[in-house]
């Protein structure tokens, strides 16, 4: 029998290793923004067109490649990071795989152009599908610039895979985040299709975050500083009230990488128990500096998996320097024995203040005419005599004097006088019997609503019939684009990101086709002066949050695909929940408003609303 097994082509090899390394366009901009770190560079620009699909290009002021090392560095387990497996016990670079840019190479064009500090020119390189076509010569500055167009063009499955432009831009920004975070001593620029969206300039770890995520964000934030012989933990946590329903703002970043780590997200989220409300989860921004002897990074190629060699001292020493921080500023309440009782303020003061004296006129009685009269001024006894003087009123039968008939000229005798309807009195329980209505429903668990049809019962689960009469009727509104508003009586201020901003920004008019009314979109600010009638002005701020959440994670590739995103994510927030106690009235509306939808079965999430036991299932039970 012949032999089967052969050594697969370099470039078949670099692609199979591409699809681990390179998963999307964030991938290539990860993996170029740290090779430029590594470099030792202090500005670095990132310039994007179409999401990453068309080009994604880094430049830096980095050291530099050679001739021989631009060439090299596009093998296969080519690196300048480690020279021996004792080596990734010993990291303090980004890299050291030496994957990334062979892989990158197999499945796009590459132009490389680098040049050295000391030499006269640099080199410039041209790569496709992990073909050089040319090498040449170049008259460049100082550093290296790297460029990928036409991500995937060789592998057309791969790029049909890609969401759309605001999604796969999302995770870029995503990325771009986490490198910059992770180095605020270093300046960055990111540019998209032209425009600048970022430029970052050296800062501290503070001013990186409020540059970020806004201003505002300077004053949730709570500084965290514990330093031990196992780890040394600084950077902030966001306060409670500040607190959001999606997880986008946390950070963990273990010798200014940034990992992903649940188990330490729990000592968070421990020590913040009893502070946030339900479902909402804390900031934060926390940089560790451990051993590297004591973490293993090479557990996966995209090196945001580490594992530690005690990971139980770690939960327990990160769980207390935050409840420390936050007792420390007065987040949330500790009990100090070193504290200087003097400098305290005593709850029991003496009262020094006198009870005012009041005066009152005990003979004065405004019914009789002999009581003391009030003058206007202290003037002279002329004056006091002249003073007003109460006249007693005429009988009220005077009233009547001079009422005649028309036709008559009689008085009028009122005791004669018929009403058309005497007052009727009633007992209370008379009243409820005879407002009371019979309705069909009831209510079970406050989760799911009852009702009777002719072949049997009915059950509805009351948060999923909600969401999809909401979602028709946004889905409505939105089409047809006439909508029904309320005005706010003060514009609405809302705080949002720069990359919340932008996400807002394209879904601006479908929101006004539900009712929205933005009086002005800034950099960081909304103002809104209008809402669609169904959504409490206290809700809105939530509300767009888990738009903008669900936005970055469903595939908005056409304007059906946005409207019918738009119309899901509102009824989602807005549809009662279960746990609501609904009255007889408002169950029937429900139920009611359900089957005047169009596909009154199923939930906009394809989840059955209703189901349905007939009198013959109920017999079998009693069987």
């Amino acid at each position: 029998m012949s032999d089967i097994i052969q050594l697969l082509p370099d470039h078949v090899a670099n692609q199979i290793a591409a699809g681990e390394v390179v998963q999307r366009p964030a991938s290539v901009v990860k993996e170029l923004l740290e090779n430029a770190i590594d470099a030792k560079s202090s500005q670095i620009k990132l310039i994007i067109k179409e999401a990453g699909k068309t080009l994604i290009q880094v430049i830096d002021n980095g050291l530099g490649m050679s001739e021989t090392d631009a060439r090299l560095s596009f093998e296969r387990h080519a690196t300048s990071k480690i020279k021996n497996a004792d080596d990734l016990f010993q990291l303090n670079t980004k890299g050291f795989r030496g994957e990334a840019l062979a892989s990158i190479a197999a499945i796009a064009h590459v132009e490389l152009k680098t040049k050295q500090e000391p030499a006269e020119v640099g080199t410039t390189i041209v790569i496709e599908g992990s073909e050089v076509k040319s090498q040449d010569v170049v008259v460049a500055p100082k550093g290296t610039s790297i460029a990928v167009k036409n991500l995937f063009f060789n592998i057309p499955a791969r790029r049909n895979f890609l969401k759309s432009n605001a999604v796969e831009l999302r995770h870029i920004i995503d990325e771009f985040y986490r490198v910059a975070l992770a180095h605020p001593n270093l300046g960055f620029v990111l540019f998209h299709n032209g425009s600048e969206l970022y430029n970052l300039p050296q800062s501290n770890y503070r001013q990186r975050i409020v540059n970020l995520l806004g201003t505002k964000t300077n004053e949730k934030l709570v500084p965290v500083d514990e330093t031990t012989e196992v780890v040394t933990i600084s950077g902030f946590v966001g306060k409670p009230e500040y607190a959001k329903k999606t997880r986008g703002e946390q950070y963990f970043f273990v010798n200014d990488r940034f990992i992903k780590s649940a188990y330490l997200n729990h000592a968070i989220a421990s020590a913040f128990q009893g502070l946030l409300k339900e479902g909402h989860h804390a900031s934060y921004f926390l940089y560790l500096q451990v051993n590297p002897q004591s973490i293993d990074i090479n557990i996966h190629p995209t090196k945001t998996e580490i594992k530690f060699d005690d990971e139980q001292t770690l939960y327990a020493i990160l769980r207390s320097a935050v409840k420390h921080s936050l007792g420390q500023f007065n987040i949330a309440p500790i009990l100090d024995f070193e504290r200087d009782a003097n400098l305290d303020t005593p709850y029991l003061q003496k009262n020094t203040g006198k009870m005012p004296q009041v005066e009152v006129d005990r003979s004065f009685n405004p019914f009789t005419s002999d009581s003391p009269k009030t003058t206007l001024s202290n003037t002279n006894s002329s004056s006091s005599n002249s003073s007003y003087t109460k006249t007693p009123s005429a009988n009220w039968e005077s009233l009547y004097v001079g009422l005649e008939s028309k036709g008559t000229k009689e008085v009028v005798d009122f005791s004669q006088v018929e009403f058309e309807s005497a007052p009727e009195t009633t007992t209370i329980y008379n009243d409820v019997v005879k407002d009371e209505k019979q309705y069909s429903t009831y209510q079970l668990k406050n989760k799911y609503i009852i009702s009777t049809i002719k072949s049997g019962m009915l059950l509805i689960d009351q948060h999923r019939a909600h969401q999809r009469i909401l979602y028709e009727d946004f889905l409505k509104h939105i089409t047809v684009k006439e909508a029904v508003s309320q005005q706010l009586l003060f514009p609405l201020e809302l705080h949002f990101s720069v990359q919340d901003i932008e996400i807002i920004k394209q879904l601006q008019q479908d929101l006004e086709y539900t009712g929205f009314i933005f009086q002005d979109i800034k950099k960081e600010t909304i103002e809104i002066t209008g809402v669609p009638v169904s959504v409490p002005e206290s809700e809105v701020s939530i509300l767009l949050e888990q738009l903008i959440s669900d936005v970055e994670n469903e595939v908005p590739d056409s304007n059906f695909s946005v409207t019918d995103l738009i119309a899901k994510s509102l009824a989602k927030s807005l549809a009662i929940k279960n746990g609501k106690k609904l009255n007889p009235a408002e169950q029937e509306h429900l139920v009611n408003s359900l089957f005047a939808c169009k596909a009154p079965s199923v939930s906009p999430t394809n989840k059955a609303t209703f189901t349905t036991m007939s009198v013959d299932e109920l017999d079998k039970k009693f069987m």
